[in-house]
C-alpha cells in the first residue's frame, strides 16, 4: 500500500493522472433519472465508477416557526457497505452527515428550491422535501456526484395528489418541485503543488487537501467546503473558482 501510495504521488507531482484525464476534466459522466418509481422523483449518477442514486420524498409537516410560510428540505445520506470496505452498517458515520451537510448546504444557501410556493397553509402545513442519497459505488468524488444526483432528481420530481388533508401516496401529480436554478459542485484536490479535478479514490488516499465549490447557473459560488490538513494559495483558490465555474457550466450541460 505505501509503495503504491508513494507511485499515485509521484505520478501527480508531474501533473499527470493514472487514468490520463488532464487536470481539469472530469470522468464519463452518465444521468439516468426516473430510474425508481416509488419516490416522487430519483435519477442515477455514474462519474467514471463512483455511482450514486438519489430519492426525492414529499410529506405534509407543521413549517418551522421562523419560517411559517415556507416549506422543509432535508437532505440525508447513507454509505452502503456494498459500496466500499471502508463503509461501515449502523447510525450514519462523520463521512456521511458531512456529505449530506454540503449537499444540503450547495441547494439551500443557492435558493435552487422556492420554498414559498411549497406552503399549504401559512404557519399550519407546507411540503417536506426528502433528499436520500444512497452510494452504490465508491470510486472517488462523492460530493459532486451525489449534488448532481440530488439537482437532477428534484428536477424530474413531482408532488404527490393532496387532498381533504392528507396525501395521496402513489398518486403524482404534473406540478413539479418548484426548482429556479440547478445547483452543483466541483472537487479539487491538491497533491504537490499540482491540483485536480473530479478526484479518483486513489487520488483522494494521498491528496493533502481538497475543496468543494458550489456554483449556481449564473456562476456565483453558493458553498464551499474544505477538507484535509494543508492549504491552498490566494492564487490556487483563484484558480480553483474559475474553474469550478466553468466546469460547473458543463455539467449542468448533461441534466
Amino acid at each position: 500500500m505505501i509503495l503504491r501510495n508513494q507511485y499515485l504521488v509521484d505520478i501527480a507531482l508531474t501533473g499527470k493522472r493514472l487514468d490520463e484525464r488532464k487536470a481539469d476534466e472530469f470522468r464519463k459522466i452518465i444521468i439516468e433519472k426516473s430510474p425508481l418509481e416509488k419516490p416522487e422523483g430519483s435519477a442515477l449518477v455514474k462519474i467514471g465508477t463512483t455511482q450514486v442514486m438519489a430519492g426525492v420524498k414529499l410529506d405534509v409537516k407543521e413549517p418551522f416557526p421562523d419560517a411559517q410560510n415556507e416549506g422543509i428540505l432535508m437532505v440525508g445520506a447513507e454509505l452502503s457497505p456494498l459500496a466500499s470496505p471502508e463503509f461501515e452498517r449502523g447510525p450514519p458515520t462523520e463521512d456521511a452527515i458531512e456529505l449530506a451537510r454540503v449537499v444540503d448546504r450547495t441547494i439551500r444557501e443557492s435558493h435552487a428550491i422556492d420554498l414559498e410556493k411549497l406552503c399549504i397553509t401559512e404557519g399550519e402545513k407546507v411540503w417536506m422535501v426528502n433528499v436520500d442519497l444512497h452510494i452504490l459505488d465508491n470510486g472517488g468524488n462523492l460530493v459532486d456526484a451525489s449534488c448532481l444526483a440530488a439537482t437532477a432528481a428534484l428536477m424530474n420530481a413531482k408532488l404527490p395528489k393532496y387532498e381533504d388533508g392528507k396525501v395521496v401516496w402513489g398518486e403524482k401529480t404534473n406540478k413539479k418541485v418548484p426548482l429556479v436554478c440547478k445547483p452543483l459542485t466541483v472537487t479539487h484536490v491538491k497533491i504537490g503543488q499540482n491540483l485536480f479535478a473530479d478526484p479518483t479514490e486513489d487520488e483522494e488516499s494521498v491528496a493533502t487537501a481538497k475543496v468543494m465549490i458550489g456554483t449556481k447557473d449564473d456562476g456565483n459560488i453558493c458553498a464551499m467546503q474544505k477538507g484535509g490538513g494543508d492549504g491552498f494559495t490566494f492564487q490556487e483558490l483563484e484558480k480553483i473558482f474559475e474553474k469550478s465555474v466553468e466546469l460547473g457550466k458543463q455539467l449542468r450541460k448533461q441534466l
